[in-house]
């Protein structure tokens, strides 16, 4: 099994699947290599068919497709069965300003080298191994099992979005209903992740008015705008975001400028200015309310006397609650534990496709190898050894589901 893992997360390292992060938008194709996840669709769908599974695609945008495989249990969900959803996002974040070669998995020191061999690949392997172990085993009183390959994680959430929006229109042959519990790969350090945050991310514009800079007095610069309106978020970062909500695994409310964008030409006064804002949700928070929180503070504030425009959310992902997920969580935790020794049950500021599930009613965890320091480095890689210890975590969970004692 070790050498079997290694060689099927090198495959999916080495095939490219890098989320175009908006660039389509600019023209770029989905099939200009590296964007997209079509190629990992097609190598996910052969190795999971070989293996016996039924594979569904599920279109969430052009040339981007969900990937199901459904390993059937002693009862079908559709007799009343158990039914168990794994997860782990096909997508990874771009190569830019990596010192290695990304799609060129290499193995120095028990790590595994690459884009995605964190973030997710390495969990997503485990996965792989632990169903074709349930398929070649098949221990009794086993659920149905449900390995779901989100598309566009990293971007917006919307695969996880479409799968629920397909169990609950009864659009899936491979979920038929809401499934019990999910168990989400992240980098988690083999520990627990019981709650995180959600982010709400939007642009923001000052407009002015255009003139040469020879004679500036007779344009209206969106820079210099812009400057007053980023003192002003400063200010709430600091002073105001972290009261507005917190929680006790995951802190405060955050708030971060990522992007400015202005002007034509040097020797042109700016008419339009463009930030983007990422304010981060904690778990009792809605992303729309947060956003709204910070516009109003703006539209306050008395030094700035113009308007500013706000784009409706480009992103929204939602937290994770832990008020429904301690039974699996701690079942979870205790199979982490006789497997690698240690597990804690932690929140993380990061988000997931388990807020999406969680909100969908459905009792969600995240749980996987690697750290997410490692994750979308220059140079990203996981230790073996935890992806080897994630794929025995997962299949002591799944063989014991479906008898009952773990089930919410």
């Amino acid at each position: 099994m070790p050498n079997e893992l290694v060689e099927l997360l090198s495959r999916l390292v080495a095939t490219a699947s890098v989320n175009p992060m908006g660039r389509t938008r600019g023209g770029v194709s989905l099939s200009d290599h590296p964007y997209g996840e079509a190629r990992l669709t097609e190598l996910l769908a052969s190795t999971l068919i070989a293996l016996g599974l039924s594979v569904e695609r599920q279109p969430i945008e052009p040339g981007r497709e969900n990937l199901l495989a459904r390993l059937d249990g002693d009862t079908p969900p559709e007799d009343g069965g158990p039914l168990l959803l794994l997860d782990a996002h096909q997508d990874t974040v771009p190569t830019v300003g990596m010192t290695i070669a990304p799609f060129e998995p290499s193995i120095r020191d028990g790590r595994l080298y690459g884009r995605g061999a964190c973030d997710v690949k390495g969990g997503m392997a485990a996965m792989i191994a632990a169903v074709a172990r349930l398929a070649r085993e098949r221990p009794p009183g086993r659920p149905t099992i449900v390995l779901a390959c989100p598309v566009n994680e990293e971007n917006g959430f919307s695969g996880a979005s479409g799968l629920v929006g397909g169990w609950r229109s009864s659009r899936l042959a491979s979920l038929p209903r809401a499934p019990d519990a999910a168990i989400v790969a992240e980098p988690t350090g083999l520990d627990v992740v019981v709650a995180h945050k959600g982010v709400v991310r939007w642009r923001c514009h000052t407009l002015g008015q255009a003139g040469h800079s020879a004679h500036p007095e007779v344009g209206v610069s969106a820079i210099y705008r812009m400057g007053r309106v980023l003192g002003a978020i400063e200010q709430y970062a600091a002073e105001e975001v972290g009261r507005v909500a917190s929680h006790p695994r995951v802190g405060p409310a955050t708030l971060s400028v990522g992007t400015i964008h202005g002007g034509v030409s040097v020797n042109t006064v700016p008419d339009r200015c463009t930030i983007e804002i990422d304010r981060r949700v904690p778990p009792g928070e809605q992303p729309a309310a947060a956003r709204e929180h910070l516009i109003h503070y703006l539209a306050g504030r008395v030094d700035l006397d113009f308007s500013l425009e706000h784009d409706a959310p480009y992103m929204q992902g939602l937290p994770l609650s832990d008020a429904d997920n301690r039974r699996l969580a701690d079942h979870v935790a205790e199979h982490a534990r006789q497997v690698a020794g240690s597990c804690q049950q932690r929140g993380v500021a990061y988000g997931t496709d388990a807020g999406i599930y969680s909100a969908a009613g459905v009792p969600s965890i995240v749980f996987g190898p690697g750290a997410i320091e490692q994750a979308h480095t220059r140079d990203e890689w996981i230790a073996i050894e935890q992806v080897e210890q994630a794929a025995e975590v997962y299949f002591r969970l799944c063989a014991a589901w479906g008898r009952g004692a773990e089930r919410d």
